[in-house]
């Protein structure tokens, strides 16, 4: 499994796999992403948006057929390592992120993720389990 960084123009195999697993949104085509590749097909992909007050992790996801050989946890190593600096998220799977290196954050909430708590994309999430996290740039 090879993962990389998708180049300018890249986007439409990672987003169609994200529209397959309910992941994706609005602008995803011009944030950062990264895949995972089998066989030069995409079977995995994170993207990682910019705010104007962070840089939030965010619809990670691998096809169910390819799910149980590391590809997430490879994504999101690719991508932090490449991130300028902290890197957030939200998220109701906080066990895996912290396997990752991510803490779980409570008072320093970038103002962004309050406000994405009350969007469509959170719809049928129970907002009591929802962690905000971060990992901090080395």
């Amino acid at each position: 499994m090879r993962i990389r960084r998708a180049g300018q123009g890249e986007a439409g195999p990672a987003v169609e796999l994200a529209r397959k697993l309910g992941l994706d949104y609005p602008g995803m085509d011009a944030d950062e992403l990264w895949v995972a590749e089998e066989a030069g097909r995409v079977v995995g992909l994170v993207a990682l948006k910019t705010h104007p007050d962070c840089r939030e992790l965010c619809a990670l996801g691998v096809d169910p057929a390819h799910r149980g050989k590391g590809a997430a946890k490879a994504l999101v190593e690719a991508l932090v390592a490449a991130a300028p600096g902290d890197v957030h998220l939200a998220t109701v799977s906080p066990a895996f992120f912290e396997s990752c290196g991510f803490e779980a954050v409570t008072g320093d909430v970038p103002a962004t993720f309050p406000a994405k708590r009350e969007t469509d994309w959170c719809e049928g999430c129970r907002r009591e389990l929802c962690t905000v996290m971060r990992l901090k740039a080395t």
